[in-house]
């Protein structure tokens, strides 16, 4: 089962600042991530899978972002 990077951060019990300051981004970053107004590169994936120890496969990612990701492979 696919989860958002938000239900993952409260699931850890993280605010958006502990996850920020973790992986040296700001809050606003954050929250357009988790908005799917921005998207976090592949090492910023890594870092956040580390964080919320899950793997990538584990996050939900938009349709839009999916997509094109299938594209590339």
């Amino acid at each position: 089962m696919k989860i958002t990077l938000k239900a993952m951060r409260v699931n850890k019990g993280l605010s958006q600042t502990d996850v920020a300051n973790a992986l040296g981004i700001t809050a606003k970053t954050l929250q357009n991530w988790e908005a799917n107004t921005t998207y976090p590169d592949v090492l910023q994936y890594a870092k956040l899978c580390a964080l919320y120890e899950c793997g990538l496969d584990d996050i939900f990612l938009p349709d839009k972002l999916a997509k094109s990701e299938e594209a590339q492979s």
